[in-house]
């Protein structure tokens, strides 16, 4: 499936925006105080191409995820960034050997001419090392950018790849991390981090090559000091930062995650007066974080500071030694200064290298993380000849169907059910009985672990999960509004929809009064969540948008449960226009909502026990009978407690 992207968002479109900010609400714009300031940045930004974007339920068949796999199909561009990082450091480091050249063909022997030429080639190097340092960064900063943009929409399509058993048993701030700080330190890696790590290491090269080529022995002799204790401190500190950053961005995840839940649950926080609490918690959790950054810091510090004096006694070395060597005349004054020279830019690498190191054992740490990430598959699988689901009638068949979320709890024990088109099923049962995991099955949330369930004969597992999920309609208990206007959240299915079309299905299930009272009508803004809306504001939304999808099955999951009496009438009303001719199954915990469906079945320890009418069920006189007569009585009661109450 492929979409146009970048061609003015669906959601926070200027009707959705415009709307917002007039009526004065937060999150709903620009301020009105700035509006001339951002046209005037607007009217320069050059104009984006549409962006094709593919997105495929089927795992995708790439590679793991490592520096390696991920840079290889860049090797072009690597190489064109290596080719000027070649001609960066090959021009940065003509400085000494020229200043040597000076030294002993034109200071000593007074020849101003070879001066003059010196300094003219010092002067056409300094050039070409800016042009090509500039052409280098803006090459590899676009690159990098490519990489970290192709990375990112990777790892959000495999979120919305992931099934929901995924989300259950992974903490939202930590797959926040993922994307965030974990794509940060790749960004840092991939922009400066690699192609630096590249100019540094190859100018240690180059200064190796010259130092030899200007004098072999005072070259073995200073290397020899200075390179194996450099190279077993590098190791030593590879082995601790690895697990330090390790640890580090474990340590960011809780913190994130914890923030995430805070944030998500400050109700219920307020309500039970938990702030200092969380405020003890929170700190607790940042302090891990703090403590694995400062022993992450502690050893880079011993690398830095003990890297640093190797360098020192190398250069102490050569300034003992060389001195001798000039006063036997093995060695001229030009090549004593370029020696020096060259050994204190060999040094400077060194100690880039350390911090580039860091950055490395970061982004090789984000790496992993990510890597690991990609590696978990969804559980409901689209298989690769699976097929689109055509139009359908609406016959759901559940045949032997068993399931349970967890291998040693069954929910679900051969559950056997049929609803013809167009027919409407309720489902009641105490808590935890499994009537929302009926529901899940059927939207295809979940796959079975025995059985089959069918919808006009086709196996849920043998059809592509968009052409069944285009024709299913889902209505849940708790409904999720997004950021944007009433018309994007009600179009959220159809997105090329109509005006017209949004305001009748708003009229069809009850909005139209709380459209009149709304400053700008369907495209007034609604709060993160639907905070400004009540509950039964918002689930009338949620109907709305389920019906303007067209769907020819429609799963209501307990959609009436947290309602209050006005509520529930308004939502039961706008059910018999949702239901006409629609098959529907309806989860229900309230048997004013459940006798309004044709059959009703009663579903205890994961079975169905029994199935039929009202009428039949009530005939029956057995556990759905019981149900009825304790409702009967409450709302017999509640209505003489009202009378007496209006009577006094």
């Amino acid at each position: 499936m492929s979409v146009t992207g970048w061609g003015g968002g669906f959601f926070g479109g200027p009707q959705a925006q415009n709307a917002a900010r007039d009526a004065g609400l937060p999150h709903g714009g620009v301020p009105g105080n700035l509006i001339n300031q951002v046209e005037a940045v607007l009217a320069k930004e050059p104009a984006h191409p549409a962006v094709e974007v593919n997105f495929s339920h089927r795992q995708p068949d790439d590679p793991p995820l490592t520096l390696r796999s991920f840079l290889w199909p860049h090797r072009d561009s690597l190489a064109i960034a290596l080719l000027l990082v070649i001609l960066e450091t090959a021009m940065m480091q003509t400085g000494p050997l020229l200043t040597q050249i000076g030294i002993d063909r034109g200071i000593i022997p007074g020849n101003f001419d070879v001066l003059l030429m010196v300094v003219g080639i010092f002067l056409a190097s300094v050039i070409v090392h800016m042009s090509s340092s500039s052409m280098r960064i803006r090459f590899t900063g676009r690159m990098g950018e490519r990489l970290i943009y192709a990375l990112r929409i990777r790892v959000f399509s495999h979120y919305q790849r992931m099934s929901l058993n995924f989300y259950t048993d992974e903490k939202a701030g930590v797959l926040m991390t993922r994307m965030t700080s974990d794509l940060e330190a790749l960004t840092m890696l991939f922009q400066e981090g690699l192609i630096n790590f590249a100019v540094q290491a190859l100018t240690l090269m180059v200064i190796t090559i010259v130092l030899y080529a200007l004098n072999p022995s005072l070259a073995t002799l200073t290397l020899f000091v200075v390179v194996p204790a450099t190279f077993a401190l590098s190791i030593w500190f590879r082995h601790v930062s690895n697990h330090y950053y390790d640890l580090v961005r474990d340590r960011i995840a809780e913190v994130l995650s914890d923030l995430q839940e805070s944030l998500a649950g400050i109700r219920v926080i307020a309500a039970h007066n938990r702030h200092l609490y969380n405020v003890i918690n929170h700190t607790n959790v940042v302090g891990r974080h703090k403590d694995a950054n400062l022993q992450g810091v502690k050893s880079a510090s011993v690398y830095g500071s003990s890297a640093e004096a190797i360098g020192i006694i190398g250069q102490a070395i050569v300034l003992v030694v060389g001195g001798y060597m000039v006063f036997r005349g093995s060695l001229t004054e030009g090549e004593l200064v370029a020696f020096v020279l060259y050994l204190t830019a060999f040094f400077a690498p060194i100690q880039q290298l350390v911090q580039l190191y860091n950055a490395y054992q970061q982004g090789q740490a984000s790496m992993r993380k990510l890597s690991d990430l990609l590696k978990n598959k969804p559980s409901v699988i689209e298989t690769a000849n699976a097929k689109d689901l055509p139009p359908i009638q609406g016959e759901i068949v559940f045949k032997n169907v068993s399931f349970s979320y967890d291998p040693a709890i069954p929910v679900l024990h051969d559950i056997n059910l049929q609803l013809a088109p167009g027919e409407s099923l309720a489902i009641v049962g105490p808590t935890g009985a499994g009537k929302s995991t009926v529901a899940k099955l059927i939207t295809r949330f979940y796959d079975p672990q025995q059985g089959v369930i069918s919808i006009d004969g086709h196996d849920l597992r043998n059809v592509t999960l968009a052409s069944l999920r285009r024709q299913l309609g889902v209505v849940p208990q708790e409904p999720f509004l997004f950021y944007g206007s009433i018309y994007d959240n009600v179009a959220f299915a159809r997105p090329d929809t109509t005006t017209s079309e949004v305001l009748q299905t708003c009229q069809t299930v009850g909005l139209t009064d709380l459209l009149e009272r709304l400053p700008n009508n369907i495209y007034s803004q609604v709060h993160e969540r639907g905070a400004s809306l009540s509950a039964g504001e918002r689930q009338l939304l949620a109907l709305a948008r389920a019906l303007l999808a067209r769907p020819r099955v429609l799963v209501l999951d307990e959609a009436t449960s947290n309602l209050d009496m006005l509520s529930e009438s308004q939502i039961t009303a706008a059910l018999d226009a949702v239901l006409e001719e629609r098959t529907a199954i309806i989860i229900a915990h309230r048997l004013a909502t459940a006798m309004r469906a044709n059959r009703i079945a009663v579903v205890e320890n994961g079975r169905i026990n029994e199935i039929g009418t009202h009428e039949e069920l009530i005939a029956h006189s057995g556990h759905y009978a019981e149900m009825y007569a304790t409702w009967m009585a409450h709302v017999s009661t509640r209505g003489t407690s009202h009378a007496t109450s209006n009577d006094t």
